[in-house]
């Protein structure tokens, strides 16, 4: 996991193509570490990420959590399999997800 730096907003790329039971502890403590004190905007860059369970959701529901409520979090990159799961649970109603980490910057410098 990658992180770098765009005026008011964090972006943060994970290198795994899979965000499950495996990782997500893991990742949810990554994720703390890195977005602590922390921009109003993080925007998590999904966009090598093939597969998501429901291990990797909470996890990524519990980094968004962890970042307050005068922050958010939001998604970027998502492939087909992941948008579908998504989909499937609802979380694209919870999350606003941009197509790409370009497309979310330019959404947060308006």
């Amino acid at each position: 996991m990658s992180s770098s730096r765009y005026d008011n907003t964090q972006v943060v790329t994970i290198d795994e193509n899979r965000i499950d039971a495996a990782i997500a502890i893991a990742f949810k403590d990554r994720m703390r570490d890195l977005t602590e004190n922390g921009p109003a905007h993080v925007i998590l860059n999904l966009d090598g990420v093939e597969f998501i369970d429901s291990s990797g959701l909470g996890a990524i529901v519990a980094a968004m959590k962890q970042m307050g409520q005068n922050r958010t979090l939001q998604l970027a990159g998502l492939m087909p399999n992941v948008e579908k799961v998504f989909r499937l649970t609802r979380m694209d109603t919870v999350f606003r997800i941009h197509e790409s980490v370009d497309a979310a910057l330019s959404a947060n410098a308006g």
